[in-house]
């Protein structure tokens, strides 16, 4: 992909279904060759766009950078490789490392045996150098190492993000089964809010549609709360870049007033919910209040409605359909007007709304399939 020395190659990792939503993110920070893949995008940049890109991109798991491309046969030629790189740019002995392997149609059949292989080739090298090694850290290492095999090309790329970019620092009580932000994030984007008509969530939980929503609307970075990335410990990195990209990044925050509402039905969710919200700084373009879908009062001018709600296995199908017959019968006699978009992982339940969807788009929650589903509420 890379054209240019200036220029590197990277894959970002997505949630599947937002690809394209991360593909004009990244073409929106100046990416080169942006290519759509599964459940990533491939694109070439510099060391700026890499950190604009963890800084900035609200869809983005993490900004894997691609070190080199080679061809696998044997153990050996993956040692072999590996060794021949030029590690103690990137890490002294001081350091630690951990390996993250991905396998498919390989001649290896053991993703554990190839992480353990690449770790041997770089210690042995930099024991070799140094006459000292790297310690190894599989929670929180300064550099992380990814080798993806498919087939016989093997790619040797190390991970510039660190902690998966959906943890985004400002989430202090996340209650039961919390929304992944990164797939809150792509809902909110997904669903076309032109961020000037109200915004309601009415089975908001801890808050994250809320909250990443109130980011989006006010440019606030979704890694404005973080405190480290992977590469802020690189050995070259230039702190220079990274310390311009916070400044010019930051001037771009607006302080618009929002309206944008959440309810539950739950006191507590609702409590985390405020929690979050106060810790993210936008208690003042958020209001919330404890109520059921039912009890809710619509604004008084038309707006959205996006919401995830519960689902609980406990849960008789006659409970689920009920519930979601409920969620169809409330829009229908008060959010006239209003777009309502709805995610659920009960494809079944959700024909229970009783409405026409004019749009459907697939997206995984997790390991769970899930249909976010467009009502036009006429």
């Amino acid at each position: 992909m890379a054209t240019s020395r200036s220029l590197s190659s990277f894959i970002a990792k997505t949630v599947s279904g937002l690809e394209e939503v991360l593909l004009h993110e990244l073409e929106a920070l100046g990416a080169k060759n942006p290519v759509k893949l599964k459940r990533a995008v491939g694109f070439d940049g510099d060391e700026k766009l890499m950190c604009q890109a963890n800084y900035c991109c609200r869809t983005a798991l993490r900004i894997l950078k691609i070190l080199k491309i080679f061809e696998v046969k044997t153990q050996e030629d993956l040692y072999n490789n590996i060794h021949a790189m030029e590690w103690e740019n990137f890490i002294g002995v001081e350091n630690t490392i951990a390996v993250d392997s991905v396998i498919s149609d390989s001649v290896f059949t053991n993703s554990q045996f190839v992480s353990l292989k690449t770790k041997d080739a770089i210690v042995d090298r930099m024991r070799k150098r140094f006459n000292a090694r790297p310690s190894i850290d599989l929670e929180n290492p300064d550099l992380r190492i990814n080798i993806h095999l498919n087939k016989q090309l093997c790619t040797v790329s190390i991970d510039s993000s660190g902690q998966s970019l959906h943890k985004r620092g400002y989430r202090r009580n996340a209650g039961p089964a919390p929304m992944n932000e990164v797939l809150a994030a792509g809902m909110v984007m997904l669903s076309g809010w032109d961020k000037k008509v109200p915004f309601y969530d009415p089975m908001c939980g801890s808050g994250t549609l809320l909250i990443e929503a109130a980011m989006f609307a006010n440019n606030i970075p979704s890694g404005f709360f973080r405190k480290e990335f992977g590469f802020t410990k690189w050995k070259d990195i230039d702190p220079g870049i990274w310390q311009s990209v916070l400044e010019e990044e930051n001037k771009l925050i607006n302080h618009d007033i929002l309206r944008i509402k959440g309810s539950d039905i739950s006191a507590r969710a609702i409590k985390s919910a405020s929690e979050n919200i106060r810790f993210a700084g936008l208690s003042d373009l958020i209001t919330l209040e404890v109520c059921s879908f039912e009890e809710s009062v619509p604004f008084e001018e038309k707006g959205i409605v996006l919401t995830n709600p519960p689902y609980n296995e406990r849960l008789r199908i006659d409970d689920i359909i009920e519930f979601y017959k409920s969620i169809g019968n409330v829009l229908k006699k008060k959010y006239t007007g209003n777009d309502a978009w709805i995610i659920s992982s009960d494809l079944n339940a959700l024909k229970f709304i009783g409405l026409h969807p004019s749009k459907k788009i697939t997206l995984f929650n997790g390991p769970l399939e899930c249909r976010f589903v467009k009502f036009s509420l006429y």
